[in-house]
C-alpha cells in the first residue's frame, strides 16, 4: 500500500483522484485546499489530515518524511489550478515523493525543462493524467492508423462543448494567465490524443478565440483536423439542446463518428494503475500538447480563412 497526499482537494477533478487512490488499494494521508468545502473526502478517506494553508501542509509532509517511521508520503496528487502545477510538482519532488499531475502539466513548454532538471536532481518521477491515451476506442483508432500500409491524411472534425455558467469567467478558470485559455483548460487532452493517434504536428492555425470558445486547424503527419471548443451553451447543436444536454462531444474521422464517450468513467483509475506499475506518462509525453496549446494561446486568429470548423459559420459574420 502506498501513501498519498493530494493538493486541490476541493476542485472538480479531485474526487476522481481520491477514487483512483482507493480503487488501487492505497491511502490518502493528507490533503490541501484553500477552500474548506471538502466533505467529499469523507466518502473516500475520512481519516486524512486536511489543511487550508500550504505552510502547515508543507510542515506536516516534511515531518512525516523526517520521522522515517513508514508514514512518509510517497506520491503527491496535484489537482490545483493550472498555473500552480509547476510549483506543486516541484514541491512533491523536493519532498522525496513522486508527483501525479492533472492536465495540463504546465502552461508553457519551457517549464518542462525545469521539471526535468529537478527530476534528475531528486531521483523522483513526474507522471501525468493523459487519460485518452488509455481509452479503448482511441487505442483502436491509433492501431488502425499505424497499420495502414501507406501514411495518409485523415480528415478529422473535433467538437467539444461543455456548458459552464457565469461563475466560470469569475473563477481562476476564466483568467488566461491562470488557466491558459479555453484551448488549454478544456482542450489540452484532446490535442494530446490527436498527436498520440496521428503523429507529429506540422501546422497550427487559429481561426477564432474568445473567453468562451476557440476554433482552428491542426495538421498532423496523418490527419487534417478542424477543431472547435466552447463553454457557451448557445453553441450546442439543436438536437443536444432539445434533450437538455449540457455537453456535446464529437470526433469524426473521414466522416465516421468515433464513439468514445462511454469509456470515460474509470480512466483515472486506469491511469493510476499504469503509474503505479511504472508505465505512466512522464514529462516528455506532455511536450507536444503543451506546445500546441501555448501556440494557440499566442496566435493571431485568422477568421474564416482556409479550412475552418463548420460551427464558426454561426459565430463569425
Amino acid at each position: 500500500m502506498s501513501i498519498f497526499a493530494l493538493i486541490g482537494a476541493a476542485g472538480y477533478v479531485a474526487p476522481r483522484h481520491m477514487k483512483a487512490i482507493l480503487d488501487t488499494g492505497n491511502t490518502l494521508s493528507a490533503a490541501l485546499d484553500i477552500s474548506d468545502s471538502v466533505g467529499v473526502i469523507d466518502s473516500y478517506f475520512p481519516d486524512a489530515h486536511f489543511f487550508t494553508e500550504f505552510e502547515r501542509f508543507d510542515r506536516h509532509i516534511d515531518k512525516l518524511r523526517r520521522l522515517n517511521d513508514g508514514r512518509a508520503v510517497e506520491y503527491v496528487s496535484i489537482c490545483s489550478p493550472n498555473y500552480l502545477h509547476d510549483a506543486h510538482v516541484r514541491f512533491a519532488l523536493r519532498s522525496n515523493a513522486d508527483a501525479i499531475c492533472e492536465k495540463p502539466l504546465v502552461l508553457n513548454p519551457w517549464n518542462i525543462e525545469g521539471l526535468l532538471a529537478i527530476e534528475n536532481d531528486t531521483g523522483r518521477k513526474v507522471s501525468t493524467i493523459l487519460q485518452l491515451r488509455l481509452h479503448p476506442a482511441i487505442i483502436e483508432l491509433k492501431n488502425q492508423v499505424a497499420a495502414e500500409p501507406l501514411a495518409r491524411k485523415h480528415d478529422v472534425d473535433l467538437t467539444y462543448i461543455t456548458s459552464r455558467g457565469r461563475w466560470y469567467l469569475r473563477s481562476w478558470k476564466g483568467d488566461v494567465k491562470k488557466a491558459g485559455g479555453i484551448a488549454t483548460n478544456i482542450g489540452v487532452h484532446f490535442f494530446d490524443m490527436l498527436y498520440f493517434t496521428f503523429g507529429p504536428i506540422t501546422d497550427n492555425i487559429v481561426h477564432y478565440a474568445s473567453e468562451t470558445k476557440a476554433a482552428g486547424y491542426l495538421e498532423y503527419k496523418n490527419a487534417r483536423v478542424r477543431w472547435f471548443l466552447s463553454i457557451d451553451p448557445a453553441d450546442l447543436p439543436a438536437a443536444a439542446s432539445s434533450r437538455s444536454q449540457r455537453t456535446y462531444r464529437s470526433i469524426t474521422v473521414d466522416g465516421r463518428e468515433i464513439e468514445f464517450s462511454g469509456g470515460f468513467t474509470d480512466l483515472h483509475t486506469r491511469s493510476y494503475e499504469e503509474i503505479l506499475a511504472g508505465n505512466g506518462f512522464g514529462l516528455e509525453e506532455n511536450r507536444v500538447a503543451v506546445q500546441t496549446v501555448a501556440d494557440i494561446r499566442n496566435a493571431v486568429p485568422k477568421g474564416l480563412a482556409g479550412d475552418y470548423h463548420p460551427f464558426l459559420k454561426h459565430i463569425i459574420p
